[in-house]
């Protein structure tokens, strides 16, 4: 007994010392968080805005997933917010300019989301404030934003990547059949290519066309902007690009593309002069995000009226989903929300979504034609992308806005279903054996290869819902079956293609859009109310170590990968999808 006792006091002993640790080391990493919380503060006299695009600009701010243990990073300023602070910044006496200082790894943001920026940077220097750009290195995505600049300085050892766009198509077939894997696609639209690296070992004559009009409309359009801040012709620029005729750095200053070749001291006696400053003195400067938080929020919360803006952003995915990404549990019960509540007069869906479950898809449109059959008008927002799944949840829109460099449309289906059979027999020596009441009874199981009777049945159920697909655009667009399937099949389109082809209305920004979900409700005096609501960072961080939400491990891999993270999330997503697809099957981004 005695020996019970001891063995039970020590175990207490154990567990009260745990908690205290526990405790101690929770108040420990609290404080640091509330420490590295600065208090905002509004921008001092003579002040430059000092700009860097190292992160991927979510839609809203903090709507993705948070490192908690990255304290420097506990706000990831939202591309509305970014637009907002800079518009701001214009109007700011303090604000005197912009420095534009762009790092090696170039900016790391879709092309509607650049040219968004770029349009409000054009705006802050037409108030008659200067923009200073300066870069070790121009990657052409960064070079587009800095292309806009006063003054564009480049260091001397440096360079600036101009030689036109490309696409890369990896190939998995041949390396499947190597290991023994076979992978059964269903799809339906000719131009739905997100299974041709499972199926072909090079791009389909259809993918070629759509990719090749694709890069071809992007680049036309981002040489003529360049052209236009540059004082070039679209054709000079291009034939730059094509000589390959920027390997030095110097030969950027030649054919007019940077002003000054120099390194960092130089653009900061450059900025120091512009504000009138002495050789020694510091230069008053605030980042965008820092500025952000001085200039506060510009809602009128008196007013009762409410225009709903919901960020769907990300791959659309069943369940209640992660941050950045569109849970169609999740979704549904924002919108249902949305729709409940009387003061809302008006909705806008801002979406920058690839696609993904069509099960989500499905279940977002039904309570968005909910929210229309009460008569709440409907206004869809188009970020980078609107595609497959993205395009599905929002064509029944009242009016959809779009961005010209949006990529969009591929309205089309796929399935894939892996038959390991060969990996497993010949190559493990693992073989299965059935007992089953019926022929379907065992269900499609990577252990088997599909019978003859499945491939047609799975096709059918592909075609079924491809042609509801075309149904649910038909009805949303007010076009015949026949008039949406010749420009689906899975095609891609750009904004400007879009408009033209009616599966979207008009150009514009989230800002338009709410203008015209405002002007359809006829409301004079209102606010905007954001959804999804998001956690603050510490928020998260306890319910991650509560063991509420488990993202510790991805938060992990996403600090080791950095900007490669994206690539791995995107083999998560096809290892995690289940039933039908309607997604795009590549990224166009900006670096």
């Amino acid at each position: 007994m005695k020996q019970f006792f001891k063995f039970l006091l020590a175990s207490c002993l154990g567990t009260i010392l745990a908690l205290v640790l526990f405790a101690g080391l929770g108040a420990l990493i609290v404080g640091a968080l509330a420490s590295s919380v600065e208090k905002p503060h509004s921008a001092k006299p003579n002040t430059v805005l000092h700009l860097q695009f190292e992160q991927a600009i979510p839609e809203r701010t903090n709507n993705l997933e948070m490192n908690p243990f990255d304290l420097k990073n506990q706000k990831i300023l939202g591309l509305q917010d970014m637009l907002d602070a800079l518009e701001a910044a214009r109007d700011d006496a303090n604000i005197k300019g912009v420095f534009l200082d762009l790092g090696v790894q170039g900016v790391n943001m879709g092309m509607a989301t650049a040219s968004v920026l770029r349009e409000r940077l054009l705006d802050f220097k037409g108030s008659g404030k200067f923009i200073v750009a300066y870069a070790p290195y121009y990657t052409q995505g960064s070079y587009y934003l800095a292309s806009i600049a006063d003054e564009i300085y480049l260091n001397p050892m440096g360079g600036l990547d101009f030689r036109g766009f490309g696409a890369i198509l990896p190939f998995y077939k041949n390396l499947l059949e190597k290991i023994g894997v076979e992978m059964q696609v269903f799809y339906a639209g000719d131009f739905k290519s997100a299974t041709e690296p499972y199926r072909l070992t090079k791009m389909s004559d259809q993918n070629r066309l759509q990719l090749r009009e694709l890069v071809e409309s992007i680049y036309g359009r981002y040489l003529t902007d360049i052209g236009q801040s540059r004082n070039m012709t679209a054709a000079e620029l291009r034939a730059i690009a094509d000589g390959f005729k920027l390997r030095q750095a110097e030969d950027a200053r030649t054919y007019g593309l940077v002003d000054q070749i120099g390194h960092r001291d130089a653009v900061l006696t450059a900025l120091r002069n512009r504000l009138g400053l002495e050789e020694d003195d510091k230069i008053p400067s605030m980042t965008i995000d820092e500025y952000a938080a001085s200039t506060g929020s510009k809602k009128d919360y008196s007013a009762r009226d409410k225009v709903a803006v919901v960020y769907a952003e990300g791959t659309l995915v069943m369940g209640e989903g992660d941050p950045g990404s569109i849970g169609g549990d999740r979704y549904s019960k924002i919108l249902r929300e949305v729709r409940k509540d009387e003061r809302v007069k008006a909705i806008v869906l801002r979406v920058n979504s690839r696609g993904g479950s069509v099960l989500a898809s499905d279940d977002i449109w039904q309570e968005l034609h909910l929210a229309k059959e009460q008569g709440l008008p409907v206004v869809v927002s188009m970020g980078d992308y609107a595609a497959s799944g993205g395009y599905y949840i929002s064509c029944l829109a009242d009016s959809i806005l779009v961005e010209p460099n949006t990529i969009t449309g591929s309205i089309g289906v796929f399935a894939m279903l892996p038959n390991a059979e060969t990996l497993l027999n010949d190559k493990l020596g693992i073989t299965f054996d059935t007992v089953q009441t019926g022929r379907f009874s065992t269900g499609l199981t990577p252990f088997y290869p599909v019978t003859e009777e499945e491939r047609q049945i799975m096709q059918a159920s592909t075609d079924q819902i491809y042609e509801h697909f075309l149904k649910v655009v038909a009805d949303g667009r007010g076009m015949t079956r026949d008039e949406v399937h010749a420009i689906a099949q899975g095609r891609v389109w750009t904004g400007d293609r879009a408009v033209e082809l009616g599966l979207a209305d008009r150009f514009g920004n989230l800002e338009d859009a709410i203008e015209v979900a405002v002007q359809m409700a006829g409301l004079e005096k209102y606010r905007t109310t954001e959804y999804p609501r998001i956690k603050e960072p510490l928020q998260q961080f306890i319910e991650e170590i509560t063991g509420v939400e488990e993202d510790v491990r991805s938060q992990a891999i996403r600090a080791e990968l950095g900007e490669f993270y994206q690539y791995y999330e995107a083999l998560q997503e096809l290892q995690h999808a289940s039933g039908y697809q309607a997604r795009l099957p590549f990224s166009v981004e900006f670096r």
